[in-house]
């Protein structure tokens, strides 16, 4: 009883400044997936008013993922080189703007380009998140941390859908992109104003930067700083590096056909009316939410238990296991008929990938020098949305060609279970660095 009275007096004498950065973290996310999220809430009238097809709005989700894939490279180094409020805080502004001009678009051309300028403007968001939490968070706590911030991804789309669709039905989808777009412009002003490094924080103690420091933590000061002697490039020569890529790449494939056609595969399978879209398009989302903030959870259990003792390990572990069991939900979902049997493996499997991307998330810290991180998170989500950039136009030519979406969720789910191997028998050692 001493000791947790004398560990809640340490605690609050330390101070707690590094949540909040946490509650940033996720709000940015939010308004991230928010955006994001808009066309799959907004397709069936877009499909409508522009003479879309299933090929088409998958060819979007691709242009945007493709696209997203491959700023994921510079955006890293960007925020590692530039440090992650100035970076973060342009592409929140900049991809507000983005979402606000898809709502003006009148042909596939110009929604190409919308997508496209979307997918260039979000990349540095989540290799910034990551950045962030290794700066004011010491190892230990990362993978909760993470856990909370990482849930945006989720609850984005969660409260998306009902308050999308109350938006489109009076006014139209136009309209749906302009207010998302305006809720960024209003997020990036406050970011701005609220977010400081754990250094230059004007009211953080001492304490709670020297336990921020003591466990790994801080600023690091210089893209290569101190005595890590590792470049940029030098990375991709890392076993570890290799697996969180084709780790990723099974992930984001099946997270990006829940993306891109959640709320159709609801409408085409389940019968579901247009006005009910928005109540149980979220339904999968808040099972996201937790598996999200359980995944890190358990992640520091086992360490703090010392089932695992490194953090490295009880990671993988956390990640291998939500993957196989993810894989398995998912192609179970095309296998019932009920709404209920179906929305009940949806948000199994969400919540499943949801810890598995939590935990993936926090792994850069771990895994990279700590001048690194955001680059090794962006090369990670890079492979991943490599992979989304297929499975969104692969998914929708399946979908016009069999008419139906059994085989995407059943290989889908495959692929999803295959993150296991790579991360568990691949991603083994961190970065080696030399003094």
């Amino acid at each position: 009883m001493n000791t947790i009275v004398n560990e809640r007096a340490i605690t609050k004498k330390r101070g707690n400044k590094r949540w909040f950065v946490v509650f940033l973290l996720l709000v940015g996310g939010i308004v991230n997936y928010l955006d994001r999220a808009s066309l799959s809430i907004a397709a069936p009238d877009m499909m409508k008013d522009l003479n879309l097809s299933n090929t088409d709005i998958g060819l979007l989700g691709s242009v945007f993922a493709l696209i997203y894939a491959l700023c994921q490279l510079p955006a890293g180094w960007l925020v590692d080189r530039f440090g992650p409020k100035k970076v973060y805080g342009w592409a929140v502004g900049l991809w507000s703007g983005a979402t606000m001009l898809t709502g003006a678009c009148s042909n596939m051309v110009s929604l190409i380009f919308a997508r496209g300028l979307l997918g260039v403007t979000e990349a540095p968001c989540w290799p910034g998140a990551a950045k962030i939490t290794a700066s004011w968070f010491p190892k230990s706590e990362r993978a909760l941390a993470t856990g909370f911030w990482d849930a945006a991804s989720k609850w984005g789309p969660a409260i998306a859908p009902p308050i999308l669709v109350a938006i489109i039905v009076p006014f139209g989808w136009r309209a749906l992109f302009y207010i998302a777009g305006a809720i960024g412009f209003i997020f990036v002003a406050f970011f701005i104003f609220a977010y400081h490094q754990p250094e230059k924080h004007p009211n953080i103690t001492q304490e709670e930067l020297d336990y921020i420091k003591e466990g790994g933590g801080g600023t690091a000061q210089k893209l290569t700083g101190g005595t890590e002697k590792v470049s940029w490039g030098g990375l991709f020569k890392y076993r570890c590096i290799w697996g969180m890529i084709l780790g990723w790449f099974c992930y984001v494939w099946m997270m990006n056909i829940f993306t891109t056609f959640l709320p159709l595969y609801l409408m085409k399978t389940q019968n579901i009316q247009f006005k009910e879209l928005g109540i149980y398009a979220s339904i999968p989302y808040f099972g996201g939410i937790v598996g999200a903030i359980a995944g890190g959870y358990i992640s520091k259990w086992l360490v703090d238990k010392q089932i695992f003792k490194e953090s490295l390990k009880a990671k993988r572990a956390t990640i291998s296991v939500s993957a196989l069991l993810a894989g398995a939900a998912v192609i179970a979902v095309p296998m019932v008929d009920s709404l209920s049997a179906t929305l009940t493996l949806l948000v199994i499997a969400m919540a499943l990938l949801s810890s598995l991307s939590a935990t993936g998330w926090a792994l850069p810290g771990d895994v990279a020098p700590a001048s690194m991180v955001a680059s090794v998170g962006s090369i990670q989500n890079f492979g991943g949305y490599f992979a989304g950039s297929l499975s969104p136009l692969v998914t929708g030519l399946i979908a016009d060609v069999t008419g139906s979406y059994t085989l995407a969720f059943v290989s889908g789910g495959i692929i999803a279970a295959c993150a296991a191997l790579c991360y568990w028998f691949i991603v083994k050692e961190p970065v080696a660095v030399t003094d």
